[in-house]
């Protein structure tokens, strides 16, 4: 009896830690099969313990989530950004240390040109007041692109701070970033990038906001109203025209081609991915926080040391999480089409399999 006793709580504690059912239900839990949902991928040292979608793309169709949906990524996208300007760096067609007057000649005030470089717009520490809202109303920004998102910051008469000397999240940076890539290349950006980034990675099903919205294979964003489902969508939430700070759509799947191909060197050196994957630390410093930027990266490590690289999107109804440990070979990412404890999320998954992470600032 007492044999059999053990061998209960044995095979009992055994089903409680298997991290594969764990995760499943965690997700399963959360999302139902017939709301909008997420899909979801998480792989431990070459051992994809779960990818998979939980409920519906479309409330219209029905059309189930599956692991080559496309979603907005949101702030995501910045990374791309950020990848495609370090790439052209490499091919000499730009410098990180180029000041903004040598591509935008219009600014009201011409010293904040002159001061503002390229790598401070990469790491948030550039000083460029967000005034959009002072120019542009709510329906404006539902069809404002990148330009017409970007304009208003030219009209600035100050900066908020020294550059380099604190971080402030930035929106619009990406915007002008997007246009620099455009200015440089002689072509859309939107193009520029998917011969850069995309092809090279593998992700031909990725697409970036270029007008009309994603038709094939892409799931809508909801918001949950007094219990209905509320489209929240291209069209229907500002900025997402504003492609260079959120208008990537991608899958899970393809995120994983993204992820293998930065830590593979695929599209730039190795010793470019290392500066973009290591914390900017300016001399001017001066916020309250040490640093914590790569460029576009958020950097934190785990509590036995190893260095975490991530972000976060959010547009609409869409919410987004990526986190790379590749010291522990672990890839996260998480797509949803609807709004969801993220941050509570990304906790339970790591604890799941054994890994602490570190506090860091995650943007909304």
């Amino acid at each position: 009896m007492k044999r059999l006793l053990l061998l209960l709580l044995v095979i009992t504690f055994g089903c409680s830690m298997d991290p594969k059912k764990n995760l499943d239900q965690l997700f399963g839990n959360e999302f139902k099969d017939n709301e909008p949902g997420a899909a979801v991928l998480l792989s431990v040292k070459g051992d994809t313990l779960i990818q998979k979608g939980y409920g519906i793309a479309d409330t219209q169709s029905k059309e189930k989530i599956t692991n080559a949906t496309l979603f907005n990524i949101g702030s995501i996208t910045k990374t791309v950004v950020s990848n495609t300007i370090l790439k052209l760096a490499e091919e000499g067609k730009l410098s990180l240390n180029d000041s903004l007057s040598k591509y935008f000649h219009d600014f009201k005030n011409p010293k904040i040109a002159n001061q503002v470089k390229l790598h401070f717009m990469l790491t948030h520490t550039s000083g460029l007041p967000d005034n959009r809202r002072k120019f542009l109303d709510a329906p404006y920004l539902l069809s404002a692109d990148d330009q017409q998102n970007w304009d208003p910051i030219e009209l600035n008469d100050s900066l908020a701070f020294e550059p380099g000397s604190h971080f402030e999240y930035s929106n619009p940076a990406f915007d002008g970033l997007a246009l620099i890539i455009q200015k440089v290349s002689d072509r859309k950006w939107q193009e520029v990038v998917a011969d850069k980034i995309f092809k090279p990675a593998g992700m031909l099903n990725s697409k970036i906001t270029d007008g009309a919205f994603p038709t094939s294979g892409v799931a809508h964003g909801y918001i949950n109203v007094l219990g209905e489902f509320t489209e929240r969508d291209y069209g229907e939430e500002p900025t997402f025209a504003a492609a260079g700070n959120g208008g990537v759509w991608s899958s899970i799947k393809e995120l994983a081609k993204y992820e293998q191909a930065i830590q593979k060197a695929t599209f730039l050196k190795k010793e470019t991915i290392d500066q973009s994957r290591s914390i900017m630390k300016y001399s001017n410093w001066a916020d309250k926080n040490e640093p914590f930027m790569g460029y576009a990266w958020f950097i934190t490590t785990t509590e036995d040391g190893a260095k975490v690289f991530s972000h976060t999107g959010t547009q609409g109804g869409f919410y987004a999480d990526y986190v790379s440990i590749p010291e522990k070979e672990i890839f996260y990412v998480v797509l949803a089409n609807r709004p969801f404890p993220r941050e509570d999320f990304r906790k339970k998954i790591f604890e799941t399999i054994g890994v602490k992470l570190k506090e860091i600032y995650v943007p909304k």
